[in-house]
């Protein structure tokens, strides 16, 4: 596997000076600089209403968030930090939508900015279903440091891959 692959789809110098941080040991000394401080999102309910704040500032015309939760099998089962799922379900002549969060339990030990832009990502779904330019600049819109974090948070992510391997 490539030791870089949170990064592959980053240009070519991101990735060198990635792997620089991460020859010299330096990558979680970067990572603590930037976000010293972790969030207290523990538990699902706290989850929940994290989640739902944040729908309820940018997005009040989407429908309503039924469950957020932290799932600790849903890395390694789908490769995939945080899952937005809609189901729709017929109640007699209407038809009802009920919207729900996953997110990886790694973050729970993550600094809060990256929760965010997991947050912000799987609610974005909420409108958009692609991630397309107007996906994007929903992102963007609800997290304006939104492309740094994704950055910053595939770095986390590789700092927790090579400090536990």
């Amino acid at each position: 596997m490539n030791p870089l692959h949170y990064l592959t789809g980053y240009p070519t110098q991101i990735q060198q000076q990635a792997q620089t941080l991460v020859d010299r040991g330096q990558l979680g000394d970067y990572l603590q600089q930037r976000y010293p401080d972790k969030h207290d999102i523990q538990g699902d309910k706290a989850l929940f209403q994290y989640a739902n704040s944040l729908k309820q500032q940018y997005l009040r015309k989407a429908p309503p968030l039924g469950k957020a939760h932290y799932d600790a099998k849903l890395k390694t089962l789908s490769q995939a930090l945080g899952m937005h799922t809609r189901q729709t379900r017929i109640h007699g002549s209407k038809l009802r939508s009920h919207n729900s969060l996953r997110i990886a339990s790694q973050f729970k030990a993550a600094p809060e900015a990256f929760l965010r832009m997991i947050v912000v990502h799987e609610l974005a779904h909420f409108k958009e279903t692609d991630h397309n330019k107007a996906f994007y600049q929903l992102c963007s819109h609800m997290a304006p440091d939104y492309h740094q974090l994704e950055l910053d948070t595939r770095l986390w992510l590789l700092w927790q891959d090579t400090t536990s391997g």
